[in-house]
């Protein structure tokens, strides 16, 4: 499940969120996390970040792709 990151645009305070890729972005800022005026009425908008990659198994090897002698191209 992706990890989108949110920031306040009323209050500045920045926070992530564990969402499926189906589910709607955010609109208002919760309550616990907004430091503004009136907590949970700040808008939010969903900031572009690095996403994490994570590498399983053996990996890939030069030799996987190496070009095989005595074919033409």
């Amino acid at each position: 499940m992706p990890t989108y990151e949110y920031r306040c645009t009323t209050c500045g305070a920045t926070f992530e969120v564990q969402q499926s890729i189906k589910d709607e972005a955010l609109r208002t800022c919760p309550a616990d996390i907004c430091k503004g005026a009136s907590p949970g009425s700040g808008s939010l908008e969903r900031l572009i970040s690095g996403g994490g990659i994570i590498y399983k198994g053996d990996g890939f090897y030069y030799t996987d792709y190496v070009k095989k002698s005595g074919g033409q191209e």
